[in-house]
């Protein structure tokens, strides 16, 4: 039967619930803190089976970039980093990982730093493999087309590193690049109803993006700019930061002069990339954002990479800018 009879109210038995701003904790104190996350394999709920990938994602910081001419600006990031867990294992300590790459966050962010937190992270860690992933928005200069304007593109950058149980290292650099295409076929037409009916009409085209995966040779084969500049060539119609008239005009001479379908544009981008001695592997997908309909036309391709039937983007609605 419960008790009716009241709680203790001596102040000695109870929590305070305030915060203490004074306590200083020391290292007998600190030693003692309980460690849930390495508890013993026996403590582990579920399946004890591996865990293939297991970290903090989304942490964010600013840090130094070097440009291909050797200026630096500084960049926020937003940083993934992972590692493999064994079978008896219950769990990592997840602060370790921000941790670790803090350690390097006053260096310039390359693959030869992904190279070391990465074995940092195989070390301090102790897990059979790791990956890194830092995502940020590159702003390079882009020159108008007759006017002589400056403006800034900015690029959606991912550099990845991954090290395997043998201490393999893997270096991965995506970007993402907007361009117009024009639709020779509604050019087609448009030309026939103005020979055969006399009838002006305009030739669609839409704002496209391109999403360029390469897996560089060494660390400093390719650089982001130079990714850049073989979608430019690659493409020519790339969207504009500052125009006038007199580049408005010549924008519209560009998408005539270079109409694509969304294969035309993933087969000139794998004819600009392979031809490239510091790339090993690549994946491209590109999405067109129809002005005619009300859904995209997509298509990947890639050599040395796996695209499989679901191409070598997994959601093309990553695409749409």
């Amino acid at each position: 039967m419960a008790s009716n009879q009241p709680l203790p109210t001596d102040d000695s038995t109870r929590l305070s619930r305030e915060f203490d701003a004074d306590f200083a904790p020391g290292e007998d104190y600190t030693h003692e803190l309980p460690d849930t996350q390495n508890l013993k394999s026996a403590e582990i709920p579920g399946t004890p089976v591996a865990i293939q990938e297991v970290g903090s994602s989304n942490f964010r910081l600013p840090m130094r970039f070097q440009n291909a001419d050797g200026t630096e600006i500084q960049l926020e990031v937003s940083v993934f980093g992972g590692v493999s867990l064994d079978a008896n294992r219950k769990g990592i300590n997840m602060s370790r990982i921000i941790r670790i790459f803090y350690e390097h966050r006053n260096q310039i962010l390359n693959f030869g730093l992904i190279r070391k937190v990465l074995e940092n992270y195989r070390e301090k860690l102790d897990a059979e493999s790791a990956r890194l992933q830092v995502r940020f928005s590159l702003p390079l200069a882009q020159k108008s087309l007759r006017s002589g304007l400056d403006g800034f593109q900015y690029y959606d950058t991912v550099l990845e590193g991954r090290m395997s149980s043998g201490g393999e290292y893997t270096r991965m650099m995506q970007i993402g690049f907007v361009y117009s295409s024009a639709c020779p076929c509604s050019s087609d037409l448009a030309d026939h109803a103005e020979e055969t009916r006399q009838r002006y009409a305009i030739p669609h085209s839409q704002r496209s993006r391109a999403q360029v995966k390469v897996v560089p040779i060494s660390d400093e084969s390719v650089t982001i700019e130079g990714l850049v500049a073989l979608c430019r060539d690659a493409l020519a119609t790339e969207t504009q930061s500052m125009v006038r008239r007199v580049d408005e005009q010549a924008f519209a001479e560009l998408n005539g002069a270079y109409q694509k379908f969304v294969e035309d544009a993933v087969r000139l981008l794998y004819s600009q990339i392979d031809a490239h001695p510091g790339i090993e592997k690549f994946a491209v997908s590109c999405s067109h954002l129809e002005s005619l309909h009300s859904h995209d036309a997509v298509a990947s391709i890639a050599k040395g990479l796996p695209t499989g039937l679901s191409g070598a983007i997994e959601n093309y609605n990553d695409l749409i800018c």
